[in-house]
């Protein structure tokens, strides 16, 4: 018999096929479980880009502005809806076209669902306003973009931060004075500037190259040679540092008094924007803040008045004060002029304190967007009663730095 033979076999131990099955049955088990979990459980965030044509610029801009996120709030998609940011308003040949960020959350089996509704609350939104909006309703369109496309888009849009989600932030009671850090990325614009490598000021970014302080930072030394700027909320560990190529100290400014507390700074090399580095807004001139609007101040000043530095960046959300108030006798006795802004409580305690000159007080427009209203310049104590905080009014430098920078 020339067949060759039948070669031999060896099977393996029943346990050891059982072990290997119900391994196999485990993998398939928790990858179902997992699908399961995040298609049907696990909500996660969202992207759209919503696109339509308006008309009418000056209605678009009041309408949308106003009513686009209390639209969302007030529908069934209340617990769904994040936020909304404008990306981008072009002219058109029969209007201007925008083009609208918005940001849900919810499980990823309900996406063909929630997109229906999304556009079905878009379409109701335009017609119960068809008397004050002259939109086209064929030009609505919607797309869903991936997370890295959502931030691509808003990261050279000044005032906006990669903590998109979050601009509820105005509504916590942090103060610096006493304070609680931030988070990475919450004010990507805040810089630190440090006097030959020793913490000394604050700063806010207003483009890749220039940066709005104080002046009386740089009272006793404008040698560009001796400042170095950092970024990130971690003083000591910068995410990224920058040498000074250019100082500019208002000219009217004089050491001895408080008016035209201003300075620009050039960065020798320009920033790469990205998620922890951004821009703030700067207002424009005839911008109005009211008294009792709520902004954010930041900065690595003591936490009291001569007590210690803090490592994190600290935030402090203070209100608005009107000069009158701010002017009284008990306060600052008329030293308060149109250039300057007073923000914090008259009540005290919370405050900017020493170090944080120069830093941002910010605040949160109805259309989302950081703006840059006030530098810390000078206050009596930190967090007294009746001596709030002094700021240097943005609005009234605008043309000033404008002509400095061309921003």
């Amino acid at each position: 018999d020339h067949r060759p033979k039948a070669s031999q076999r060896t099977s393996l131990p029943l346990w050891m096929i059982a072990l290997i099955t119900f391994g196999i049955l485990a993998i398939l088990g928790v990858t179902i479980g997992l699908l399961v979990h995040f298609l049907a459980i696990e909500p996660v965030y969202s992207y759209f880009i919503l696109a339509f044509l308006e008309k009418t610029i000056c209605l678009l801009t009041f309408f949308f502005f106003s009513q686009i996120s209390d639209t969302f709030y007030n529908s069934s998609l209340s617990r769904e809806y994040i936020n909304s940011q404008v990306i981008r308003l072009s002219a058109e040949t029969n209007g201007v076209m925008a083009k609208i960020w918005l940001a849900f959350k919810f499980v990823l089996a309900k996406r063909d669902d929630m997109r229906r509704k999304i556009e079905s609350v878009l379409h109701q939104m335009l017609k119960d306003n068809k008397t004050s909006l002259t939109t086209d309703p064929s030009s609505l369109k919607i797309m869903e973009i991936s997370k890295d496309d959502a931030e691509k888009l808003v990261i050279n849009c000044c005032g906006r931060r990669l903590r998109l989600l979050s601009d509820d932030l105005i509504t916590r009671n942090n103060r610096i004075k006493g304070g609680k850090p931030s988070e990475e990325g919450e004010w990507p614009w805040q810089a630190g500037l440090k006097l030959n490598g020793k913490h000394n000021c604050g700063a806010s970014l207003i483009s890749n190259k220039w940066l709005v302080s104080a002046a009386h930072c740089f009272a006793r030394n404008n040698d560009t040679k001796q400042w170095t700027v950092t970024f990130g909320n971690v003083i000591n560990h910068p995410y990224m540092k920058r040498n000074v190529k250019t100082i500019i100290v208002h000219e009217d400014y004089q050491p001895q008094l408080t008016h035209d507390d201003i300075a620009l700074v050039q960065l020798a090399e320009e920033v790469p924007f990205m998620n922890n580095i951004r821009a703030i807004c700067l207002p424009e001139a005839t911008q109005n803040f009211s008294a009792g609007d709520m902004a954010v101040v930041t900065g690595w000043g003591t936490l009291s008045m001569n007590g210690h530095v803090p490592a994190i960046l600290q935030q402090a959300t203070v209100q608005i004060i009107d000069t009158d108030t701010c002017n009284a006798p008990e306060a600052y006795f008329g030293l308060i002029t149109n250039s300057m802004l007073c923000a914090g409580y008259m009540s005290g305690k919370i405050d900017a304190c020493q170090n944080d000159s120069g830093g941002p007080l910010a605040l949160l427009s109805s259309r989302g967007i950081w703006y840059l209203i006030g530098i810390v310049s000078w206050g009596e104590g930190c967090g007294k009663v009746n001596k709030p905080g002094v700021y240097t009014k943005l609005t009234f430098y605008r043309d000033w730095i404008a002509n400095k920078t061309g921003i």
